[in-house]
């Protein structure tokens, strides 16, 4: 937070010129974001569809960059997010939907856009990795490592998960007997794995153990700092740190979709069939990697293309110069089981070509549903559409339910009861009181309270929370909080409930002589509610729209430093405003019975 000079102060209904804003913005200032889900956005699922775990990881990035925009007025955003179309799981998938590989990628990229739209995620970038400009990026990425010596072609043999898409360390293997047969799996994912050898490109990721090390000790380069702890673990030590495949031979065989997992018996026995049915598939096969420039018989590793759609959303490599200063990114939102590719082959690969590593990486823990793991076998994966109370009602409860650090778990009951209380009844049923036409015949904004309003046993409290609120949710946000922002904010509101009860307005109505006080009832609550619902805009962006939109605060009033400055505190002269006649109902109550009406209909 920066210090700007102080100077006066103009009020003007709700408008305020305020220079003393301790969230000054910075000329320039470029935030560069970038989300990548739980797994590639294609290639994480069977059936591929979007789900609340997807849905998250982009309400968070959001949620950054809509704050950012808030307190800084010079702020360039690119907001980039994409879906990922290459790899073998994206032909199992488009294979078992019985589509061509190009309309199943479309079919689902769709639903990627669609969902970004009606949970009002503001991306500035959606990158196909099917694009001929990122086709353009990954040749030039791959060819500026091959000029710096760091690809080099060589046999490879270890273990390989075909349901990971990647090679797993012998340390990270370990056997288990599943059916009565002794296999190998990976103890990260508990995939199978098979024995493969293979003449591959590889990727001197060994000559990057020392600068990630020393990358890794930026304070906060991580954040939650368990993360960051996980791999200097991962680095520290002799231990060999082996380099990577970063290609596969094209002739490997490309096999359907067979099931919730593929064993290695099982490939082997699909595997003439498949050789056999694929040669009718030559340009679907060409379509499901990419090959390596100046060698058809090898693919680029889909992780490696995958992880470039960051470059190529800022125009790389030909007009990034134009986008200002795009890289290195400041925030890249992971899921915590992609934490690896982002947080030690991603910077090598970067550092290999020059650049530098993105400044931060944001990991997220998971969602669990009714406390048990997302599975489609299971029947519990939500989709973000098929949830009472709507899309904006989702995103409150996502974000505050989800922490970073450990697992959340959705629970329909518990997001119909949170909602409801915090929501409907806390949030918008005192936006209803103060502004309706029972206790506010004028649909008015009175004028400030005077001294004495503001020394009652209810009213000091709320007015001593609403001071340090900005400041509170301020570093909440900064730190990825966004929970405890929430949590600040309703505490606040319940204060104001308090306020508003104990001033009992329907009584003060009646009698002409107190008026005065009725206004100072009604004026401190529509203050609260100004307040609250600026800083409520990063997560629940709608909602805090009608709030202020009924409340007749101008647009060009509603960033960060409107919220830092109390209308009874500025010493400019009173003014009585309008508010916009519209009824509102900011949040319609969720009655379970409905719910479940409306399920056994679906389900019907």
């Amino acid at each position: 937070m920066l210090d700007q000079t102080a100077s006066a102060n103009a009020v003007v209904g709700w408008r305020r010129h305020v220079t003393n804003s301790n969230s000054a913005p910075r000329s320039g200032f470029a935030l560069t974001i970038f989300i990548e889900q739980s797994g590639h956005l294609l290639t994480n699922n069977t059936l591929c569809s979007p789900h609340i775990g997807h849905l998250y990881t982009a309400i968070v990035a959001d949620a950054i960059q809509r704050f950012e925009s808030l307190t800084k007025d010079d702020c360039n955003i690119i907001f980039s997010t994409g879906t990922d179309e290459h790899g073998i799981k994206i032909q199992q998938a488009a294979t078992q939907a019985n589509l061509p590989l190009p309309e199943y990628c479309t079919q689902v990229s769709n639903e990627y856009q669609k969902m970004f739209r009606d949970f009002n995620v503001n991306y500035t970038e959606f990158v196909r990795t099917t694009e001929d400009k990122h086709k353009k990026a990954v040749h030039a990425f791959w060819n500026k490592l091959k000029s710096k010596d760091y690809i080099y072609k060589s046999r490879y043999s270890g273990w390989y998960s075909i349901n990971d898409e990647t090679f797993v360390p012998e340390s990270h293997v370990k056997d288990e007997i599943r059916n009565g047969e002794k296999i190998k799996v990976s103890s990260e994912s508990g995939h199978i794995v098979e024995w493969t050898e293979e003449t591959n490109y590889m990727f001197r990721l060994s000559a990057f153990k020392i600068h990630l090390r020393n990358w890794l000790r930026t304070d906060g380069v991580i954040k939650p700092s368990k993360y960051q702890k996980q791999l200097q673990e991962f680095l520290d030590g002799d231990q060999y740190f082996p380099d990577i495949s970063i290609s596969r031979p094209s002739s490997r065989v490309h096999w359907a979709f067979r099931g919730k997992e593929i064993t290695a018996k099982a490939y082997h026995r699909m595997k003439y069939e498949e050789e056999n049915r694929m040669e009718k598939l030559t340009d679907v096969r060409l379509r499901t990697a990419r090959a390596v420039p100046d060698d058809n018989d090898q693919s680029i590793y889909v992780w490696l293309d995958a992880l470039i759609n960051y470059l190529t959303a800022i125009g790389y490599p030909d007009d990034e110069v134009q986008r200002g200063r795009p890289w290195p990114a400041d925030v890249q939102v992971v899921g915590k089981d992609i934490l690896k590719f982002h947080g030690i082959y991603w910077p090598a690969f970067l550092m290999a070509v020059g650049r530098s590593p993105p400044r931060r990486l944001l990991c997220h823990a998971h969602w669990t549903v009714d406390s048990v793991k997302m599975s489609k076998s299971l029947g519990n994966v939500v989709a973000p559409g098929s949830t009472p109370g709507g899309m904006e009602a989702l995103r409150y409860f996502l974000l505050r339910e989800g922490t970073m650090h450990s697992d959340a778990n959705y629970s329909e009951v518990k997001l119909v009861r949170t909602i409801n209380a915090e929501l409907a009844d806390t949030l918008g049923n005192l936006l209803s009181r103060c502004t309706g036409r029972a206790l506010n015949p004028r649909c008015e904004l009175p004028p400030p309270p005077r001294a004495e309003h503001l020394r009652h046993e209810h009213t000091a409290p709320l007015c001593e929370r609403l001071i340090t609120l900005p400041d509170t949710c301020y570093n909440y946000y900064s730190n990825y909080q966004f929970y405890k922002v929430v949590d600040a904010v309703i505490q606040t509101l319940h204060l104001a409930n308090l306020f508003f009860e104990s001033h009992k307005p329907w009584e003060l109505r009646k009698r002409i002589e107190c008026q005065t006080q009725l206004d100072a009832v009604l004026h401190i609550t529509m203050e609260t509610l100004r307040v609250c619902g600026i800083i409520l805009q990063p997560i629940i962006p709608e909602m805090s729209k009608k709030l202020l939109d009924k409340l007749s605060v101008p647009l060009d009033c509603r960033s960060w430093s409107y919220c830092e400055e109390l209308s009874w505190r500025t010493g400019a002269i009173p003014e009585i405003k309008r508010l916009s006649p519209e009824n509102l109902v900011l949040f319609q109550r969720i009655y379970s019975d409905k719910v479940h009406k409306k399920k056994a209909s679906l389900q019907s």
